[in-house]
């Protein structure tokens, strides 16, 4: 649990600057996913220091998957949000009024309850078939891009937020169906090309939302998209269950967790930004 409220704390200030980085960094022609857009946004300082806090967050998310049942991980990946609201307040000169602060108080008590309620990681590895299903949905979270970038202004917000977040959902899981980590096992793994695939398809997601759209939604739609999805695949398919009768207090945790991060969303966008420009988007990144 450690480990995952680090990982959260290093996503949620890699978020801050990261989106900044992508505010300053030129468009590209038309509104649809550009993926030279992350080969631009390397130039900016804050994005390459952003990049280092997410490796260092990923480091320790992986430690919590081989360790916690992806629900309690996706909560507490979820609660970034609530990083993000208290480090954006001092560096982007807002505040965060009472009705915040209880949501952030809200994350904070839903990920107590998923740590009292949460049992050990479920030890069933997957079938071959999961794992195939895995890197198909990867390929289908890249292509859906695309499609993102023809919708209308908050539409397309939302949905680059949502693809993003089951881009980072195929993570969670695909970290999960990776048990032998001998080269040969690693190449003819498919989880570990849906990991790859899965994470780079959420970081461009999430880039182009962070410019191009109403990044409040988008951040909804992400915290929706890498939360329920992941719980549902690790208690049905890889035997992720809770402590011995507290199931519902890990149910009524992992849904605090989850609307307290809703409820912060607005931190994707500062006062006075527009859907067409967003002036400091600062929803979760990776």
């Amino acid at each position: 649990m450690v480990c995952a409220l680090g990982s959260a704390l290093c996503f949620g200030t890699a978020s801050v600057l990261q989106a900044m980085a992508a505010q300053d960094t030129a468009p590209g022609t038309g509104s649809g996913v550009d993926p030279r857009l992350l080969l631009r946004v390397l130039t900016q300082w804050r994005y390459l220091l952003g990049l280092l806090l997410d490796g260092l967050g990923f480091v320790l998310e992986l430690a919590a998957l081989r360790a916690l049942p992806i629900y309690t991980v996706g909560a507490a990946l979820a609660a970034t949000l609530a990083v993000t609201a208290v480090v954006a307040a001092p560096v982007l000169h807002t505040r965060l009024s009472r009705g915040e602060w209880l949501a952030v108080a809200v994350v904070c008590g839903g990920l107590a309850m998923l740590a009292l309620a949460s049992g050990a990681e479920g030890h069933l590895r997957g079938t071959p078939g999961l794992r195939i299903a895995v890197l198909v949905f990867a390929v289908a979270v890249l292509a859906s891009g695309a499609l993102a970038g023809r919708l209308p202004d908050r539409a397309r917000a939302a949905a680059l937020g949502l693809g993003a977040g089951f881009g980072f959902g195929v993570v969670e899981v695909a970290v999960r169906l990776i048990d032998d980590f001998t080269l040969p096992a690693l190449l003819t793994n498919p989880a570990v090309y849906a990991l790859l695939i899965g994470g780079g398809a959420a970081f461009l997601l999430l880039t182009t939302a962070f410019q191009r759209g109403s990044v409040t939604a988008a951040t909804a739609g992400m915290v929706i998209g890498e939360t329920v999805g992941p719980a549902l695949v690790g208690v049905a398919w890889l035997g992720d269950r809770t402590r011995e009768g507290l199931t519902p207090l890990a149910v009524a945790g992992f849904a605090l967790a989850v609307v307290g991060a809703l409820v912060l969303a607005r931190f994707g966008e500062a006062p006075g930004a527009t859907a067409h420009e967003p002036k400091a988007a600062v929803p979760e990144g990776r």
